[in-house]
């Protein structure tokens, strides 16, 4: 087993890395909930961090679990039915939970295959930009299982529930085109423009109000389960916040100024 995430910082950008190129970034080893949970949770306390691009090593983003692991019942599929299902809980779902609870966008930047577990990891991205090297699939029920990461609930609100249902019950893998087509993707772009792509996304990102950026999130994924009238009187307790800022006064003063506003999450 090794440590799944490499992180690096560029200014007030986080690269996140899959290290397990010589296996295709499977995942997830027993202790992959806990990196996923550390990971997030620093950056969720580190107000001078703004976006988050994910990506991984080699030619894969991740194959998603690990086939032999499955066939010989061991690590994360060893013991009795109680036993996994405490697995899937403290492990699998705790990387879904954590990259689901990140404060700042998420940019994934989908450098090859995306299966399984990694095609739900992949499409958590706020921000989802595939290489044309990549390949998406949800194979689950080819091998006797079901989406044990949430994928059910996920995979229709990135494309529906009839494409969700064709990907999931045919097993079919599907190309970078047919994803960015599907909604799946927000674009494709050449294999060796990707991270330059991604970056340039993270930076425009990055360029915003951080306190208002992240409060702009939380109302975007709130958005997706409560009523209208829910989100108006959320849009209005995070609006009064956001208008008593420092970083507001300036994005004020620099549009009537037409230069480019300086944000220092005040």
């Amino acid at each position: 087993m090794t440590d799944l995430i490499q992180r690096r910082r560029d200014g007030h950008v986080e690269i996140w890395t899959l290290d397990r190129a010589d296996r295709l970034n499977a995942m997830p080893d027993l202790q992959d909930g806990e990196a996923f949970a550390a990971a997030c949770e620093a950056v969720n306390a580190d107000m001078g961090v703004r976006c988050v691009v994910l990506t991984g090593s080699g030619r894969a983003f991740s194959a998603g679990g690990d086939l032999r692991a499955m066939k010989d019942r061991r690590d994360l599929f060893a013991g009795s039915g109680a036993e996994i299902r405490e697995r899937y809980r403290r492990v699998v779902h705790r990387i879904v939970r954590s990259l689901y609870g990140l404060e700042v966008p998420l940019v994934t930047a989908i450098n090859g295959p995306a299966m399984g577990l990694g095609c739900d990891v992949a499409g958590l991205g706020d921000v989802k930009i595939a290489s044309a090297h990549a390949v998406f699939g949800v194979p689950f029920l080819k091998l006797g299982i079901v989406p044990g990461d949430g994928g059910a609930w996920l995979m229709p609100r990135h494309v529906g529930y009839a494409r969700a249902a064709e990907l999931l019950f045919t097993g079919r893998s599907i190309d970078a085109e047919t994803a960015e087509r599907w909604g799946l993707v927000n674009r494709v772009v050449p294999h060796d423009r990707l991270m330059v792509e991604a970056m340039d996304t993270a930076g425009q990102i990055a360029a915003q109000a951080p306190h208002a950026l992240r409060m702009a999130k939380a109302l975007l994924r709130q958005g997706r389960d409560v009523t209208f009238d829910q989100m108006l009187e959320m849009t209005a307790a995070m609006q009064a916040l956001a208008h008593l800022t420092d970083d507001h006064a300036e994005g004020a003063s620099a549009a009537l100024d037409k230069r480019t506003p300086g944000f220092e999450g005040r």
